[in-house]
């Protein structure tokens, strides 16, 4: 048997049931393999070890006792630092924000600690999460497991570099323009941005969403199954729906599947992914699946307009704050926000409008096709100390082409790994569903999981 902090959710399930393992060795193995690596990563935020083993012990007890308190009973994981756990302080990634402990967990938190899972820490994000990047003003620098020197992406970072590094099985990031599906496909693991509402969150937002990021399809599929369930504090989430969450099997024969290899507007496609894109949409093809090409979606204009409405949207939350609080903040996310001040209000208003455009353009690119493939990013990963790949403020987002279009037309999209670059960086194929085929995105992951090619092993602890 692998060590406990290698296994699946899963795996730790069948081995509480059948008492091959306790959930107290399996958390003392994942927190010393987590003191391993920690030094170097900077995935962590509020680590509460001493609470895990209070809570791995009672739940020991419960599965001695054959009653395990709920779906995830036992199972380690961790949570992005801005989804609320009461008592712990929600710093935004920012050292601008006043410490006040979380009155009361948000949702995505509460579902999983009523299943019984062990919270073991926060994981880190970079200021307001406005940056696909470790970096941040609050935390320390987190870094990409894979090469200690890259970036983990984000603004999961945390979260990403957690589940690479073997933080345990499972770990939730929040996503409105690629936050959990860039992480996971720099740091090679499997993020699922679901359908608008899927998951009740508090706050909600447009575009913005929890998701499940873990080592497996099937460990994110059974992660969906407990933080799906309703909450009424998300007056935008989704109606209750009986979902077969864990029901993966799929033949994929007959699809009509779109491949999207030119975002229509950022940095230019890297070879490596292209070709590891393209390899992956070949075994769907293989397999009696339509693959066609597909044109570019989104234009230059389209996207600079939605950037004009989130600085206005990150100016207001800025300018509130007092002059020796506000110099606190990351000095890029402060010049990125602060041409919000160039800006009128019918830009801001114009930009804002992007985002009905932005769902039209979707509707009408994905009406031929039952899903989409595409790459995760247009880049490896870069640089641990840049906040983003162009390090301009000017122009912040050039990677997100791929990925921001399903946050604001509300579609469900996955990021798995389907390779790696010459220099040993994963490679994250992105698959994209209709809206509220949460669980189609699913089965296509799966699909891929248990073709692609051979992977390369977890990275060590350094």
């Amino acid at each position: 048997m692998p060590a406990p902090h290698d296994l699946t959710a899963l795996d730790l399930l069948k081995a509480y049931k059948s008492k091959k393992l306790s959930p107290v060795d399996v958390v003392d193995d994942v927190i010393a393999h987590i003191n391993a690596w920690e030094p170097a990563l900077k995935a962590l935020y509020a680590a509460d070890f001493e609470g895990a083993r209070r809570a791995a012990k009672a739940s020991a007890a419960r599965w001695k006792k054959g009653k395990p308190a709920g779906a995830l009973d036992g199972v380690p994981i961790t949570i992005k630092e801005n989804i609320a756990s009461k008592g712990v302080p929600v710093p935004l990634g920012t050292a601008a924000t006043t410490l006040v402990p979380a009155a009361a967990d948000a949702p995505p938190t509460a579902r999983v600690r009523e299943a019984g899972a062990i919270i073991l820490a926060k994981t880190t994000m970079p200021d307001y999460g406005m940056l696909s990047s470790g970096l941040s003003s609050f935390h320390p620098l987190a870094r990409n497991p894979w090469d200690l020197s890259k970036n983990p992406g984000g603004s999961s970072a945390g979260a990403g570099a957690a589940a690479a590094a073997g933080y345990g099985p499972l770990h939730i990031g929040t996503d409105i323009g690629g936050s959990v599906r860039l992480p996971a496909g720099w740091c090679g693991i499997f993020g699922l941005k679901p359908s608008l509402g899927r998951i009740p969150i508090d706050p909600p937002y447009v575009g913005r969403v929890a998701g499940p990021m873990t080592r497996t399809v099937q460990d994110s599929a059974l992660l969906m199954s407990v933080l799906s369930q309703p909450d009424a504090r998300d007056h935008m989430s989704l109606p209750p729906a009986k979902i077969a969450w864990t029901k993966l099997e799929r033949d994929v024969k007959g699809l009509k599947i779109g491949l999207q290899l030119d975002a229509g507007f950022g940095l230019p496609l890297d070879g490596e992914i292209q070709a590891a894109v393209e390899a992956a949409a070949k075994l769907f093809a293989k397999a009696g699946a339509r693959v066609t090409a597909m044109k570019p979606i989104l234009a230059r204009e389209i996207f600079d307009g939605l950037d004009d409405f989130w600085r206005a949207r990150a100016w207001d939350d800025i300018v509130r704050l007092p002059p020796e609080t506000r110099v606190k903040i990351l000095p890029f996310i402060a010049s990125w926000a602060r041409k919000a001040l160039q800006l009128s209000s019918v830009d801001v208003i114009r930009g804002f409008n992007r985002i009905m455009e932005m769902r039209k353009l979707a509707a009408a690119a994905c009406a031929p096709y039952d899903y989409v493939l595409s790459p995760t990013a247009p880049i490896p990963a870069f640089a641990a100390e840049l906040p983003c790949p162009t390090n301009d403020s000017s122009r912040p987002l050039e990677h997100v082409g791929f990925t921001v279009l399903w946050n604001m037309s509300e579609q469900p999209a996955a990021s798995i790994n389907c390779g790696y670059t010459k220099a040993g960086l994963p490679i994250g194929l992105q698959i994209v569903g209709p809206r509220f085929d949460d669980l189609g995105v699913l089965q296509l992951s799966r699909w891929y999981e248990s073709r692609r090619p051979a992977q390369r092993p977890w990275p060590s602890p350094p």
